[in-house]
């Protein structure tokens, strides 16, 4: 008897949780409904204007470039370059870092490289970076901590330079810029690379950066595309 009325108790208790569960469901719901219908009218543009379009994009992927871009979610990869899906492939995370312990952004190169054969990795950043910014606090924000430390050793290398900007918007833009040239130099001291260009393969990276007042997407004229730009430390002979 006292089990019974214990599960008629919970049951009880449980109905306004599980209208508000319902009420929730049906509210997510609707939001994605408008999501839903945003992609139907997208969908149905792309094949006016190309029938075979979808046909042809679920028989490869042959992108030429990897994009390596920040989260923000005001830095969409392939609106900026004008590029259609199947063209851009795309790995995105916090100010655009790329670690040599992150597995996750190593994996997406290596398939870049080695299975999509792409010619070129574009590492960008953007002007007015939240990242980059939190980095050159004395504020904690938490488990991004960790993430952004290599930008706050940045931060500290360049002190110097960076006081010397009158504000503080133009010291960030300009940690934005020199967080950019860094990673491009990770990427290409990564033996995905090296071994890319052992192998005689066509790779050049890319430091870019793009400016969400204006709009505009530039190169900041940093690009490696071989063994001789790295510094002597840096290079990895072939594996035997």
């Amino acid at each position: 008897m006292l089990s019974v009325v214990a599960n008629r108790r919970d049951l009880k208790d449980s109905t306004p949780v599980q209208g508000w569960a319902s009420l929730s469901r049906r509210q997510s719901m609707n939001e994605l409904q408008d999501l839903i219908d945003n992609n139907a009218r997208w969908a149905d543009a792309i094949k006016q204007e190309d029938p075979e379009f979808f046909a042809k994009l679920a028989r490869q992927q042959t992108p030429e470039f990897l994009w390596i871009g920040c989260s923000d979610a005001r830095v969409p990869a392939n609106e900026i370059v004008g590029m259609l899906p199947g063209d851009l492939f795309v790995h995105r995370n916090v100010a655009n870092v790329v670690l040599h312990t992150d597995l996750n952004c190593l994996s997406v190169i290596q398939y870049a490289v080695d299975v999509l054969k792409v010619k070129h990795i574009l590492v960008t950043g953007h002007y007015g970076c939240g990242g980059v910014r939190a980095s050159m606090q004395d504020r904690q924000f938490g488990l991004i901590d960790g993430w952004l430390r290599t930008i706050r050793d940045l931060y500290y290398e360049n002190r110097e330079v960076l006081a010397k900007l009158p504000t503080e918007e133009e010291r960030v833009d300009r940690l934005c810029e020199l967080n950019v040239i860094q990673q491009v130099a990770n990427v290409g001291h990564t033996s995905i690379v090296q071994n890319a260009w052992h192998r005689g393969q066509s790779l050049s990276v890319h430091g870019c950066i793009y400016g969400i007042k204006d709009g505009r997407w530039k190169s900041l004229d940093v690009t490696i595309s071989g063994f001789e730009q790295l510094p002597p430390q840096y290079r990895l002979r072939p594996q035997d």
